[in-house]
């Protein structure tokens, strides 16, 4: 009995681990920040606090909410997350921090609309990839190409060059797992290469961030310093940490420590042993979903855990090759663990649809 629901406990208990790390972490990693600008340590804790008990609810009412209804509105969902991007750009109804508009504003509280566009495009391409033509065909690629491409333009403008590339890297990974041939992808790769290319150089702070990744000591008190900073929290946690709470980075000296550069800080006070065992829960968690998606009774249903399982995969990856310096610095939340509200009852209700396939996996097979 309990073999039967192995899945489902794994996926449940790593997301209750990576999120309670994350509440504590956040504490550890801001109590410093939050005392000297908002007077309360506890500040970036609370509101981690409150986004973890919400989306346990979401999750919670996920899990049990039939998946397959989702089908039903997969346009108006994509339709949604478009909606959601678009009104970042509102005046009065966003809100704009280090130069990019990115939070819809609702009063007491803020959204990130592409927390959730990832997940409504996730939607969209498990229900169009697994309808009509073959992807292969030039009709149907150019439209799945077209829908990815709208979110990708629309998150760029924010600006937020991450979210983008998460979004450009799911969208391709799902069309191969579609069925998209590697002539056909060629076809289409040169031109979205080009694009990319064209607009890193379109923005000069882009070309600084690369070069400030290629060389961080050139300018080590601007374009350089963020990871610099981030280097000297991993190199001096060790291999067991400095100990919770006794992160010296977190002191002002690391920025977005709480957030961005989250796992900067766990490598400082947990050392490395702490850093390998976060990114095992990670690498569990996504196996997992994989192994759901693979018995998952249907294409949509396959396509949905597996595109879940790409968002989580390649935004955990690129937040730890951004912080460890592998790639150009770029702000990008580690999921469930990163201070942020919306990110984490955004995931951990993609948690619970994933706990809802593999109960109607289960049920298939009585």
């Amino acid at each position: 009995m309990i073999k039967s629901y192995k899945n489902s406990i794994i996926i449940a208990v790593c997301t209750i681990v990576l999120v309670t790390v994350g509440v504590v972490m956040v504490y550890s990693a801001s109590k410093y920040s939050a005392d000297i600008n908002y007077g309360n340590k506890f500040f970036y804790m609370k509101k981690q606090l409150i986004g973890a008990i919400l989306g346990l609810g979401a999750m919670i009412g996920t899990s049990i909410i039939n998946h397959k209804i989702y089908k039903k509105f997969y346009i108006v969902a994509y339709i949604v997350g478009a909606v959601l991007l678009a009104i970042v750009f509102v005046p009065g109804l966003s809100k704009s921090s280090y130069g990019a508009t990115r939070w819809i504003n609702l009063g007491g509280f803020t959204i990130q609309p592409s927390e959730i566009a990832k997940f409504c495009l996730v939607l969209f391409l498990s229900v169009a990839l697994t309808k009509g033509k073959d992807i292969n065909k030039p009709s149907k690629l150019l439209t799945v190409l077209f829908a990815g491409v709208v979110y990708c333009v629309l998150i760029m403008l924010e600006p937020n060059m991450s979210i983008t590339i998460c979004v450009g890297l799911t969208l391709v990974v799902m069309l191969f797992i579609g069925g998209l041939n590697i002539k056909t992808f060629l076809w289409g790769a040169i031109p979205i290469i080009l694009l990319g290319v064209g607009l890193v150089l379109l923005e000069p702070y882009r070309m600084k961030r690369i070069v400030a990744f290629i060389d961080p000591w050139e300018n080590p008190l601007e374009e350089g310093y963020q990871l610099i900073q981030s280097l000297y929290a991993i190199s001096s946690g060790g291999l067991f940490g400095v100990g919770l709470g006794n992160s010296r980075q977190a002191q002002l000296f690391l920025p977005f420590a709480e957030s961005d550069f989250i796992f900067s800080i766990i490598c400082e006070e947990l050392g490395l042993i702490g850093g390998v065992a976060v990114l095992s829960v990670y690498l569990i968690l996504i196996i997992t979903i994989i192994k759901v998606g693979l018995k998952a009774n249907n294409k949509y249903s396959s396509f949905l855990c597996l595109g879940i399982a790409c968002v989580l995969g390649i935004q955990t990856v690129l937040n730890v090759c951004v912080v460890s310096g592998l790639i150009p610095p770029t702000g990008l939340p580690l999921p469930f663990i990163s201070a942020g509200s919306t990110s984490i009852v955004v995931f951990m209700s993609a948690m619970g649809i994933v706990l809802n396939i593999d109960r109607q996996s289960r049920k298939s097979k009585i």
